[in-house]
Parts: C-alpha cells; structure tokens; sequence
C-alpha cells in the first residue's frame, strides 16, 4: 500500500471517528448571505437516508426573472462555511460573487452534504476491500431523479446537459466523474480534482468502453504532491479520455497538495473553463 493510499485510509478513519465521537471545537460561520441551508433534507429512497442541501444563489437571483446554469458539487458542508467543513472551506460563494463582480458569469450551486461515515461508500460506485461496499449508483440515482428534478422545479434554472455541471474533490472527484460517464445527457461538465482513482481501477475500463459524447467538457485537476499513485492515476486517464472526442482540461499544478486549500485556488479557474468564460 502506498503511502497516501495509507494517508487516505487513516482520513477515512478520522472522519469515522469525528462522526462517531465527540465534535472538533467549533469556528465561527463564514457562509454569505446568499447560501442558504434547506429545511428539511431530502429524502434518498433508494439508500433510506436523507440528505441536506446547501444553495448559493447568485446575487442578481431576487432582482432577475433569468434562468441560470447549475453547478452540483459534492461534499456540502466543506463548501461554503468553516463552522461546518472538516478541515476548511473552498470559499465557492466568495468565489462565484468575484466571478460575477469581475465577468457577468453567474450559476446556482448545489451543495449536497456527504453522508459522514458513509461518505466513502456513497461515493464510490464499486466495492472496496478496506473501504466497504460501493453505493455510488445509488447516490447517483438519487442526485439524477431526486435532488436535480427538485433544483429545477423550485428554481429558476436552465436544465440542459450543456448548462450543467457536477464538480467535487478526492471521491468526490471520483463520482463526479462517474456521474458524468453515466449521466451524460444530465452532466455536460465536470471538474474532476484530484479523482481518487485508486480505490475504483474498474472506472478506467468503464471510461474506455463507454467514450463521452463530443459536447462534454472536462477539467482534471492534480496536485503535484498528492503522492502515492494519484498522480500516475489521473496521467493514465487524461491519456485514456485525450484519444475521445471531449473537450479536456488537464491541470497538474506541482506545488500543491491534497487539500481545500489547494482545491479553492483552483475552483474559480476550473469553472471559467467548464463554463468558457472570458
């Protein structure tokens, strides 16, 4: 075993922990005005759990009659507020408002909060011998007929494929790209950053089989000190996905490591690509 493979078990055993025991000390909120926490989560029907969702809405949103694309990202307590992510925020509200201050670009993001202790097996869409069973189809299922129908009736969005991306990070990386293999005529974009690609090599094979249609887009983000084989990973599937027709991005940025840190300097670059902005 590598060592990041180990590095990444030992995370899983914290957060296993954290969810388990007894909270870290709280930090003081950090979210905008404009993310809001819906009440009551959503049911997932096929997993018999539910599920909080986090919604930023663009500033324009109460003034405007538009319809706006739609960001859905993973891992939503990590996004938006220090008083509720594990280890920090991506700052993806502050992010988004510079976005529309500096470019006109504007979206509605979707935070769909992790399922704790569940959170390996919900993101992951095969078996692991270390990490439990794979429900990641299932927790796809229930983003494509549960959470996005929900978004698009209570909101005022553009639905297509082309106005829709999935981003997340680590296995959130990895269903992010499950998702858009699966779901291509939901998901037209996805950020892929830093896939956790170890725990399912059956993603290769699923990726070279079934080829992405001509229309996507995708953006691969790697720290250059990842280590372990992260880095060997994501080079294997950015040579796999260059011989497809798809738009590609692929970001390896040598400095940086496995963390929000790293993932929030590079949140607002992944999107204005996805998303063509000037």
């Amino acid at each position: 075993m590598s060592s990041m493979q180990s590095l990444f078990l030992a995370a899983a055993a914290l957060l296993l922990a954290a969810c388990s025991s007894n909270p870290p000390p709280p930090r003081a909120p950090s979210a905008l005005p404009n993310v809001q926490v819906l009440s009551p989560p959503l049911a997932m029907p096929v997993l018999e759990r539910q599920r909080t969702l986090r919604i930023y809405l663009p500033s324009s949103y109460a003034q405007s009659t538009r319809r706006y694309p739609v960001i859905y990202m993973h891992d939503g307590q990590n996004l938006f507020d220090d008083a509720t992510s594990y280890v920090g925020e991506w700052g993806v509200d502050e992010a988004m408002n510079e976005l529309a201050r500096t470019t006109a670009f504007e979206a509605i993001v979707v935070g769909i909060d992790h399922g704790g202790e569940k959170r390996f097996n919900e993101l992951n869409p095969w078996p692991h011998p270390r990490l439990g069973p794979g429900e990641g189809e299932q927790y796809l299922r229930f983003v494509v007929e549960v959470v996005k129908p929900f978004i698009d009736a209570q909101y005022r969005t553009q639905p297509e494929a082309k106005a829709t991306a999935v981003i997340g990070s680590s296995m959130g990386g990895l269903i992010s790209h499950a998702a858009m293999q699966r779901y291509p005529q939901v998901f037209g974009k996805a950020g892929i950053f830093s896939p956790a690609y170890w725990t399912a090599p059956a993603i290769f094979e699923e990726a070279a089989q079934k080829p992405l249609p001509a229309e996507a887009r995708v953006y691969l983000y790697m720290g250059g000190r990842e280590g372990g084989d992260m880095v060997p990973d994501v080079q294997r599937m950015h040579a796999l996905l260059r011989q497809q027709p798809v738009a590609l991005e692929y970001r390896l940025v040598p400095e940086a490591d496995h963390n929000e840190a790293a993932w929030r300097a590079e949140f607002a670059r992944a999107v204005r690509w996805l998303y063509d902005v000037k």
